[in-house]
């Protein structure tokens, strides 16, 4: 094995086979053995009575990007990547969002540079696809996939929605080249109607969002994508899902076969749509789209993610400020059509979901660490991250278990300005975080530096597709 650079001794090591007591070596960057004893380090650390995990795989978040509301998030690559990383994030998968008339090789070029510069963890992108039209679109996005953006995005809703004939024409090129496709998936048509009958009634505040994008919306979009999915063969990833409803649609199609992958976030899992009456427009705050649901949804998403119809639980981060630079830039008498959608979650994913897995018994630390960790690292291409096992990347978070953290006002270390969980509290906390080895985080000091994250090149897809149509 030769000379061992750190090993992390005295803590259960949550593996993809199962609880290991026992050394982690670390070599460079590298796990080089679990649970064997090590008798020599250069470095040791001692995590008697802690988890180790590997580094969260986060694969949904804004970061620096124009939304569909055109508004910029609050967020830099470096801000966001911090906050990640405190939570005990190490991989992230954010979206290089091609503008209007933007050419897709300008696009990637663009976000790559602001990433280089910025990304403290290790990331990816989803090419997010909303001008076929442009010059070059077919073979740059061929070339992009094949040089290792492995994962498309597209909008069914929103000012930047694709029609269905373009859907069907990037998952025929996905296809081809081996990528898989995620979508937004609500009827946008559903959607302007909710809208036009709540401000024709004079409901403007912060909680008619949830009336305005009605579970319809979501249900009748879940359906077509996943026809859709059938009639290619093409795998498609069904971002944010948030009803019992579509989630039943995914059962149906994954029993008959149909490549389709699902993911819901902690907002869904953990608030209600009543969230959102707060006094003034302090309920913008928490406004998302599809919107926070009800407990009956809440707890089917649950039964969905145990019998793997939900297969990971990403953050969906979209960050924004509560003030003029953000939620508020229509001014203090928005109604709820011109305030941005979208909540921060890059830092609070892993904790929350910690605590009602690991601490509350809901699926125990390896269906913890498989949720948020391993299978999107699968499903996404990102071959050396996401599980403890010798030849991976050294992406190891260590948890007090036992440690419990109430959320502040403003506690996190994004660029929002405010926590949208303040006041709940959580058992299990990452105190030390190391990427490739290295430490990021150690008892609440973060060590990292701008730039220091490295693109993550997938060359092959993660997911294949089911055989037999298309």
């Amino acid at each position: 094995m030769g000379e061992i650079d750190l090993v992390i001794r005295g803590a259960r090591l949550v593996t993809p086979t199962g609880l290991v007591e026992g050394d982690l070596a670390i070599v460079g960057d590298t796990i080089a053995a679990v649970g064997q004893p090590i008798t020599q380090a250069r470095h040791e650390i001692d995590a008697s009575g802690r988890l180790v995990l590997p580094g969260g795989v986060d694969a949904h978040a804004h970061i620096e990007q124009m939304s569909g509301m055109g508004q910029w998030n609050a967020d830099t690559f470096e801000t966001a990547t911090k906050s990640a990383a405190m939570g005990g994030t190490t991989s992230v998968i954010s979206f290089a969002a091609q503008a209007s008339g933007q050419s897709l090789a300008d696009t990637v070029t663009d976000y790559a540079a602001r990433a280089a510069r910025g990304a403290m963890i290790d990331h990816a992108f989803h090419l997010t696809l909303t001008d076929t039209g442009v010059a070059d679109f077919d073979t740059d996005l061929g070339r992009l996939i094949e040089s290792g953006h492995r994962s498309l995005k597209v909008f069914t809703t929103y000012n930047i929605q694709l029609s269905d004939a373009e859907i069907l024409r990037i998952l025929r090129l996905a296809k081809q080249h081996g990528a898989i496709v995620c979508v937004h998936a609500e009827n946008d048509a559903i959607i302007a109607q909710a809208k036009a009958d709540l401000l024709a009634q004079g409901n403007v505040a912060p909680a008619f969002h949830a009336q305005s994008r009605p579970r319809m919306a979501e249900i009748e979009a879940v359906g077509r994508m996943c026809r859709f999915a059938e009639y290619l063969n093409q795998p498609v990833m069904l971002f944010h899902i948030s009803t019992a409803e579509a989630i039943d649609i995914i059962a149906d199609a994954k029993a008959r076969g149909v490549p389709v992958w699902a993911e819901t976030c902690p907002h869904y899992l953990f608030m209600t749509e009543d969230v959102l009456e707060q006094p003034g427009l302090d309920g913008a705050k928490w406004m998302c789209s599809p919107p926070q649901r009800t407990a009956a949804d809440q707890e089917a998403l649950w039964h969905g993610l145990d019998v793997d119809t939900i297969n990971l639980v990403s953050s969906d981060h979209a960050p924004y400020r509560f003030d003029k630079t953000g939620k508020l830039s229509a001014g203090e008498d928005a109604n709820f059509t011109q305030i941005a959608n979208g909540l921060p979650g890059l830092e609070t994913r892993l904790p929350l979901m910690f605590d009602a897995m690991v601490s509350q018994g809901r699926g125990g630390p390896m269906a913890f660490a498989n949720l948020t960790s391993t299978i999107p690292a699968q499903l996404y291409g990102l071959r050396n991250k996401g599980a403890i096992a010798e030849g991976m990347d050294a992406d190891v978070v260590i948890w007090d278990p036992e440690k419990t953290v109430t959320y502040g006002a403003n506690d996190l270390h994004d660029n929002v300005g405010y926590n949208p969980w303040e006041g709940r509290q959580v058992r299990g906390w990452p105190e030390r975080v190391l990427l490739r080895g290295q430490t990021l985080v150690e008892n609440g000091a973060f060590l990292g530096t701008p730039g220091s994250g490295a693109w993550i090149n997938r060359p092959a897809m993660g997911v294949q597709p089911a055989s037999g149509k298309g």
